[in-house]
Parts: C-alpha cells; structure tokens; sequence
C-alpha cells in the first residue's frame, strides 16, 4: 500500500534555522521539498564530492585489498593527493605524446644529434637536411657538398654542408626539395626523456593504485559529504521573511514544507513544542508533489529490486500495484523464457548465491530471491508445456511428458483440440491453445485494472463507466478469439446451451461503450459528463480501439516464447551431430553454451523489453497510472 502522507509546514526564527535543521535531520522522519540553494560553502562542499568522486574512478574496482577505516578529512586528503598525481600523469602523457610523435618523424633519418650540429654552425659550418626525388639529388650533389643519408625508390634523404658555395646558388639549386625541421634535442636525449617519462607514470600508477586500501573509506567519505550538501542546501535554500512588531522591531522567520507520515505526526509535533517551533499541518492535494512511500509484506517487496532498477515509482495519488505486477511478472517471465531447462539453471545459480550468502553470514538480498522466483516459474512453465533444453519430445523421458497440460504441451503439438460446441468439425491447434492463455491472461490482467479504478469510486455513479469498461473488455475479449485466434470456433453465430454467446459479446461492447461514454468523465453532472465525451469523441472512439489492441499485445508472450523455443532447437540440431565424433566434442559444447547462453540473454531483455512493458504500459494505462512519483526520502543524518 502507499503510506498516507501529512504536509506540513514548519516555522523557525531566522538565526535558528541550521540549528533547527540538526534537530529535524537527527529526527529523521521529514521529507524536505527540495530547495535551491546557494553559497561559497555549498559550492565547495560539491566541489569536494567532485574530488571524491574522481578518486573513485582513478583508484578502480580492487575487492581483494584489506580496507582501512579512515576520517572524511583524510579521505580528502587522499583524494587531493590523487588529483595531484592524475595532473603529473596528464602532462607526461602530453609530453610523451609529442615525443613519440617527434621519434616517428624523425625515425627514417636516423640518429640526429642536434647539439654536433649546433657545434658545427659555430665555427661556421652549417648542415641542413632534405628530402628530394633522384634527379634532383643528382644536380645538387654536382653542384654542393651533400651526404647521402637514405635513399627509397623513388626519394633522397641528404644533408647538404653550406660552408663550400653561395648562398644565391644555394636558393637556385634548393627549388624541389623539403627540409628537415630539427628538433630541440636529440634523438638519443629524445629516447631517454621517454623512457624516464614511462618510468615515472608507471611509478604514478602505483601510487595512485596503493590508495586502493582506503576505497570504501572515501566511498563513505562522499556520502557523508552528500549529506552535508543536503544540509547546506536546505539552510541556504529556505524560505526566509522579516515582519515587523509592533515595538518596531525586525523579527526573521523562516519556514520551509515537507511531507511526514501520518503515524509519525506526533513525534514531529513533541519536537516542534520542545524547540518552539511553528507547526502547520494540512492534507496532501493532487496539486503537491507529494512524495510516495510503499509498504508491503516481505513477499510483494521482493519486487522493489526490479522497481528500483527500472526507476518507476507510482505517484501519491496513484495505486500501488507491487502485488499484481510481481504475480504477472512472474507468469510472464516463465512463458517468455519458456523452457523448464533454462529456469533449473536460473534456480541453480540462485542457490549458490543463497548458500554463499549463508556461508559469508550476509544478509540475503531479496534481488537474489526475486531471480529464484523467476528460476521456478521458468521450471513450471516448462514443466507444464514439455519444454526442457529445446530437446524434442521424443528425447525426454515418459514422466515428464506425464506432468505436462495435454492442450499447451508440445506432447501433442500436432493434435487438434476439438471444443464440444463444434462437434469435432473445426477444432484449434496447440498454438493457438497457447494464444488463448495470453488473451486469457490479457482480460483477467486488465480486468484487474478497471476493478481497482472501480474501487476508488465506489460511492459514486462514476463506477459505472468503470463497470462499461469491464463490460468492453468481456466483449473485445471475445473478439479477438474470433478475428487472431479462430474465427470458426469463436463465431458471431456462436450458441452455447442457447445462450447466443457471439450477440452476447456485441452486446457487451455496445452497453460497456455507453456505459463509459456517460459516467467516465463523471463529476456531479451527468449532463457535462456526456458533453465532456462529446468533446473527447475522437478519443472516445480510439478508445475502443487501444483495448482491443492492448489485448492483442499479450501475444508477444507466445511469439517471444516461440522464438526462444526456435533457437534452442536449432543450437541443438546445430550442436548433436557433433557430439558423436570424439574430435568435434570440444566445439559441440562450446556451441551448446554459447548458444544456449546467448537465447537465455535475449530471452532476458525480452522480459525487459515485453513482459515489463505489459506491467507499466498496458495495465498502468487501464490504471491511469503514469508512474509519476518519487520516493519519500526523509532528511536524516543517518548515511543509508
């Protein structure tokens, strides 16, 4: 359920806000409105988290290291530390990037020593280096001093001594060449330079990596900074005034909202007295952001690790749907998996998880339950539908086979099932069997939805057009066995007993269709409630049409399960010829894992993908749910 809220709105002098805020945090139990603060020391305080944080990053993942408790202080004093070693390893990786870069250059010219050079220019002898075609090197090596240095197919590299002619024939002869720019140092100095450099960010690596002992110190560091920022920013950010007494003097109060739980109100209001502060208490609107709490029993809390990773939060005024959207994730997994094999495996791993927590005496993490719910979910769907590996039928044992539902069991994926109404004339394949439990799953899913709506508006006619839109869903639901299913079996013409079950569907759509077109915008009036569908006409209409389409949408179960099914199989014919050749073992089993491992990972972001969608799309929208919420997260000094 979604914990009742209570808004309340506290009222402090303006010199005793930080202290009031300490009392409020040590309390715990108020969710502040967020505010937006501002300041020297809240911008210092992020900009520590900033350094914190890059510390993290720069130290690296490194469990096996024996952790060292250290305070904030020298947590900050690490991380600075680390900042001054990540600065000097950037600029010898810029130094070593233009060395390299310059040793590339120069590399086909060989050993340069730039300082002979230098030595040579002063007692008057310059020497320069080029690059030309053959035909030109041998009219300048007619008419100059030059030194062949490497020659290619088609280019000479040469250094010319300027000492020996003058220099306009120097310009005449120097017209199709390139020179060589020369570097600063030499190429010797050049090597030593680098490899001192790679020394010295080898040593920077290391020192930074010796931090590694104090990671979760300064992991814990940041969050306590977090805390303070959270602090500074509610200090900063709060509502401040000056009213004037009737003595003429200026007096500041400062208030700021937040949101309590109902059942904690007295506490809150034995603190506001002992710290006379003001205390202003109100009942939530749909117009504040109220935060939003869940409270459920241990199993339906199983499904807060998934929530949490997806992000979705249903808003205050929302309906908390924890309980049916971790029944139908279940069934929806098991039949997108769909094969009893891979949920063993699932279950398998989920039991060395559990025993490794129990040796290590860590608290189970409920994410490890939810997957072992997934595992055995898996197992009877497979169980049920005779699906274990992609083996076929005939490979699996007689007991299994046994244990399996005859209509949905691929046992007899090749019979007919002939319903009684039609006498053994037209029947439905196993396959379509299967499509039947989707849309099954669909009406009873959806159905769910309109109920709950129902209920919140019970008391009022409005719950009519709830109960027109469960009539809808009866009568599409029927409709879409006839149009995907089997429009023989499930005819318009249908009777049953005498009972025109096809005119009875019609019927149901049509009466559902007024129903909702009359009381759904219900507000006291019935009159503007008809004028407010009028209005909406189009969006009536489509209306319609999104039901019989959100029915639809549960045959991705089956599709999705088909195809997970199909690749299994093909891994397997892929896999078995190999497996009787002593030779071919070795690759026949990397294909089974491979192949196998690779289905169970698409068959887990189609979960993502199409069972999770079904949760927070088609049944949120039967809902008018837009998972619209944040969570309630109460100012506390305690680091969760």
């Amino acid at each position: 359920m979604i914990v009742p809220m209570s808004k309340v709105t506290i009222v402090i002098l303006g010199n005793k806000k930080r202290e009031a805020l300490k009392v409020l945090q040590k309390l715990g139990l108020v969710h502040v409105e967020i505010f937006e603060g501002c300041g020297e020391n809240l911008a210092t305080l992020q900009e520590q988290i900033k350094l914190l944080e890059s510390s993290v990053f720069a130290i690296g993942k490194n469990n096996e290291v024996e952790q060292i408790n250290i305070s904030v202080e020298k947590a900050l004093s690490i991380a600075k530390q680390i900042k001054n070693f990540e600065e000097e390893q950037a600029q010898c990786q810029a130094e070593k990037i233009i060395l390299v870069s310059e040793l590339e250059r120069l590399k086909k010219w060989g050993e340069i020593d730039t300082n002979s050079i230098n030595e040579l220019k002063a007692k008057g002898v310059e020497v320069c280096f080029y690059e030309t075609s053959k035909e030109e090197f041998d009219l300048i090596s007619k008419n100059a001093t030059t030194v062949r240095l490497n020659t290619t197919k088609s280019t000479v590299k040469f250094a010319l001594i300027k000492s020996n002619f003058e220099e306009t024939k120097e310009n005449d002869l120097l017209i199709n060449v390139n020179s060589l720019a020369l570097p600063q140092i030499s190429t010797t100095e050049m090597q030593e330079k680098l490899s001192l450099l790679n020394k010295r960010i080898d040593e920077i690596k290391e020192n930074i990596a010796s931090n590694a002992c104090y990671l979760k110190s300064i992991k814990q560091a940041i969050k306590h900074k977090e805390k303070d920022v959270e602090f500074e920013t509610y200090a900063t950010g709060m509502v401040e005034e000056t009213l004037s007494s009737e003595e003429n003097l200026n007096v500041s109060i400062a208030y700021f909202k937040g949101y309590l739980e109902n059942e904690n109100l007295d506490k809150l209001k034995r603190v506001a007295t002992e710290n006379s502060w003001g205390l202003f208490i109100e009942e939530p609107t749909k117009e504040d952001n109220v935060p939003t709490k869940l409270k459920n029993n241990k199993f339906v809390s199983l499904i807060y690790p998934l929530t949490d990773f997806l992000g979705t939060v249903p808003g205050y005024f929302e309906h908390d749907i924890s309980g049916w959207f971790l029944a139908f994730i279940l069934i929806f997994f098991g039949i997108i998996f769909g094969d009893g094999g891979y949920g063993l495996l699932i279950c398998f791993v989920t039991a060395i998880l559990l025993i490794n927590c129990l040796i290590k005496k860590k608290k189970v993490s409920p994410m490890y339950l939810l997957i072992g719910l997934f595992g055995l979910s898996t197992v009877l769907w497979g169980t049920i539908t005779c699906t274990w590996f992609g083996l076929s039928v005939e490979m699996l044992p007689k007991w299994l086979k046994t244990l399996s539902i005859p209509f949905i069991s691929n046992v007899y994926a090749d019979k007919i099932w002939y319903p009684f109404w039609t006498k053994g004339e037209v029947g439905l394949t196993t396959a379509q069997n299967l499509q039947i439990v989707c849309f099954t799953l669909a009406l009873i899913q959806l159905t769910v939805a309109h109920i709950k709506v129902s209920i919140k508006n019970k008391g009022s006619i409005k719950i009519l057009g709830d109960i027109g839109a469960i009539l809808q869903l009866l009568g599409i639901y029927y409709l879409v066995l006839s149009f995907v299913v089997n429009g023989q079996v499930f005819s318009f013409a249908l009777i049953i007993g005498g009972i025109p079950i096809g005119t009875i569907a019609i019927a149901l759509i049509g009466i559902g269709f007024i129903l909702s077109f009359v009381f759904s915008n219900y507000e006291g009036n019935i009159l503007k409630s008809i004028l407010s569908s009028c209005k909406n006409i189009v969006s009536v209409l489509l209306g319609v049409v999104n039901v019989f389409s959100d029915i639809v949408s549960y045959i991705r179960l089956w599709a999705v399960g088909l195809a997970g099914a199909a690749i299994s199989a093909t891994v397997n014919a892929l896999a078995g010829p190999l497996l009787g050749n002593f030779m071919f073992m070795l690759l026949a089993i990397f294909l089974l894992v491979f192949g196998h491992g690779l289905n169970m990972i698409l068959n887990v972001l189609s979960v993502i993908v199409h069972g999770i969608r079904l949760n927070t799309l088609e049944f949120s929208s039967h809902l008018d749910m837009s998972w619209s919420g944040h969570k309630f997260k109460p100012f506390k000094d305690k680091i969760d």
